[in-house]
């Protein structure tokens, strides 16, 4: 039986976290490419990958808590290949309607394939470390997107980037039917444990993140456009999310490294902050130095924050339902964000970002201030 202490099991769950939170790495791409090759306005761009998000907000909450671990590869599998036959189907239309529905449809698919992702990850034996690995393979898959997608969607045109979507889908779907592991716990009683109530501190977690994921999504969105609308040409905006991608190696390997040396809590506090202070300076900066380095770092305090987040919440809930609900804390705030800022791109123009973001970041804080003070402690590991 393959396990999440196998290496093959590992694998299927590093290709199925990249092609499940796809959005985290493509989100700039994504919209640019809406408005630049489909002549979207940026509230009607933003309105497509809000439906995609939305639609993985419904899954998520539809499916999180009946996680049953005996069916979280067929579900993977099912979900995966669905979102690659409708990505598919995007590349066949340049209709806004068509494209909306598709965007919704693929967002519900791949809800389906990602909350089995994570709640096979939340029953491993250390949520934290796994969450971590990951992590590290999204950093990976960032840097080969983000160095290759927008120089593709300019020489072939918008079609090219529904494709690319298309066939990382299909590269998921395969690798869940393959070898998508079933899930390890260390509980005593594993079918007692997934009848009681989820842990009330939990749902403030789930809350935080959500707000740090709606910050995360409406600036990243427009990441790209902000970067050529200040004259900072092609190459210049590409080479900033190349490094962006590089960077992303890094977060969750040190949040590893960092996991009984830093309080989970604190973590979380500070990272609503840093978050918001990078907002103001990618927005409002008419210099490139200080863009590129305030955009090369942005999604990695995402990244960070996270891993902690993901690791503290998963102990105290050890069925896996709430982190199988991942997506939806996730994407409840991330599919408000494009579509959010897209209207404040429209309505305010780009300054109107900070202090949106700030009042953001004082609600997730509070929400954080509601967890347990523990520090990040391993799991014993346990093999099946």
């Amino acid at each position: 039986m393959i396990t999440t202490s196998s290496k093959r099991g590992r694998l299927a769950l590093m290709v199925a976290h990249c092609a499940g939170m796809i959005d985290l790495v493509a989100l700039p791409v994504w919209v640019g490419t809406l408005i630049t090759q489909y002549r979207l306005d940026p509230q009607q761009a933003g309105l497509l990958a809000s439906l995609f998000l939305g639609g993985a907000v419904l899954a998520s909450v539809g499916l999180a808590h009946r996680f049953v671990p005996a069916t979280a590869r067929v579900e993977a599998a099912v979900g995966f290949g669905a979102a690659a036959m409708l990505f598919g189907c995007a590349c066949l239309t340049t209709r806004f309607a068509f494209l909306a529905g598709l965007h919704a449809a693929c967002g519900l698919a791949t809800g389906v394939a990602l909350s089995a992702t994570h709640g096979t990850i939340a029953r491993s034996a250390n949520p934290h470390r796994l969450f971590a690995l990951v992590g590290m393979a999204l950093g990976v898959f960032a840097i080969v997107f983000l160095g290759g997608a927008p120089q593709l969607v300019a020489r072939q045109g918008g079609v090219a980037l529904f494709q690319i979507f298309s066939a990382v889908m299909a590269l998921a779907a395969l690798a869940s039917a393959l070898a998508f592991p079933r899930a390890e716990t260390n509980l005593a009683n594993p079918v007692e444990a997934g009848k009681k109530a989820i842990p009330k501190p939990v749902w403030f977690g789930i809350a935080g993140i959500a707000c740090m994921a709606l910050v995360q999504s409406m600036t990243f969105s427009f990441l790209e456009r902000v970067g050529h609308e200040r004259g900072f040409g092609l190459q210049a905006v590409t080479g900033v999310l190349v490094a962006l991608g590089f960077v992303n190696l890094f977060p969750a390997l040190l949040a590893a490294i960092l996991e009984r040396r830093l309080s989970a809590k604190r973590v979380m506090l500070v990272g609503p902050w840093v978050q918001a202070i990078l907002v103001v300076v990618i927005m409002s900066s008419a210099q490139f130095a200080p863009y590129a380095f305030a955009a090369s770092v942005f999604a990695a305090v995402m990244l960070f924050t996270h891993t902690f987040a993901f690791g503290l919440l998963a102990r105290l809930d050890r069925s896996g339902r709430a982190m199988a609900a991942t997506p939806a804390m996730l994407m409840v705030g991330a599919a408000i964000g494009p579509l959010l800022g897209g209207t404040l791109v429209k309505t305010w123009g780009y300054a109107s970002f900070g202090p949106v973001a700030f009042a953001i970041a004082l609600l997730a804080a509070l929400c954080f201030s509601q967890l347990p003070n523990a520090h990040a402690a391993p799991t014993q590991e346990v093999f099946a």
